[in-house]
């Protein structure tokens, strides 16, 4: 294993193994990486049901990522669950004093499929500072109506593409359903269409399609041709089987 194998996940524990930690770690190994995990949460749910988040204290978690710096060369982070925004900033405080260069992928995940909410909306007022210290956010359209509850989606995507890169998920529009959008300074810079019909729903789709988004980008891959790669990466997850979880199939990609 080289130095340029390694990529970190933050975020939470899924008993089921479909989305959190170990789904990033099954999308990183697809994609020929070796995943690193700091842990945020544990939670206590399956596919359907969801009862309980138990949060990592927030001194534990800087303490795995600085454990794992000591040993490892890691220049791109995907970031999932946090407990709120302070966390957050200050899990991306002490990413940057160690890797000023870093790209952080954050995925918002705001509420469990099973409706239950890891953000009271108070909280969502710092994250102006945040998105000017990341690479990219990837919310889908639920998530990002409660990033800014007093803006419209419009103006949200606009406010957020003017700090950083936006990959937005499309699997819950109403009018193009399944069209992602990439947005950087305000403008599209790219119309991702789905291609494949042959598929169901998965629970963790959202983490499986940003981990492939972060692998793409950890090896090299421009951030359009990484969102595009990440799309059609997700949509043969989706058409994997007929269950909520799904299979992971190792790519062509080498390093």
């Amino acid at each position: 294993m080289t130095d340029e194998n390694y990529i970190l996940t933050i975020a939470g524990f899924d008993p089921t193994n479909g989305a959190g930690l170990t789904s990033d770690h099954k999308t990183f190994q697809a994609h020929g990486l070796y995943g690193l995990s700091v842990c945020t949460a544990v939670t206590v749910q399956n596919t359907s049901e969801f009862n309980a988040c138990h949060w990592i204290e927030t001194e534990v978690i800087l303490d795995q990522i600085k454990i794992l710096f000591k040993e490892f060369k890691i220049d791109v982070v995907k970031i999932g669950i946090v407990q709120n925004w302070e966390v957050l900033s200050l899990i991306i405080i002490e990413l940057k004093k160690i890797n000023s260069k870093i790209k952080i992928i954050l995925d918002p995940i705001l509420k469990a499929s099973s409706g239950y909410d890891f953000h009271p909306k108070e909280d969502l007022k710092a994250l102006d500072q945040i998105l000017e210290q990341i690479f990219l956010i990837t919310p889908n359209y639920e998530e990002i109506k409660n990033l800014y509850p007093d803006k419209s989606i419009e103006e949200t995507i606009q406010h957020i593409s003017a700090k950083t890169n936006l990959y937005l998920k499309g699997g819950h529009r109403t009018d193009k359903i399944g069209l992602d959008q990439l947005f950087y300074k305000t403008i599209v810079q790219l119309n991702i269409k789905p291609e494949s019909k042959d598929i169901s729903p998965k629970h963790g789709s959202g983490c499986v399609l940003s981990s492939s988004l972060a692998s793409h980008i950890k090896l090299g891959i421009p951030v359009e041709e990484a969102s595009l790669m990440g799309k059609r990466y997700t949509e043969k997850f989706l058409s994997s089987n007929d269950s909520l979880l799904g299979s992971h199939h190792l790519t062509t990609i080498k390093i």
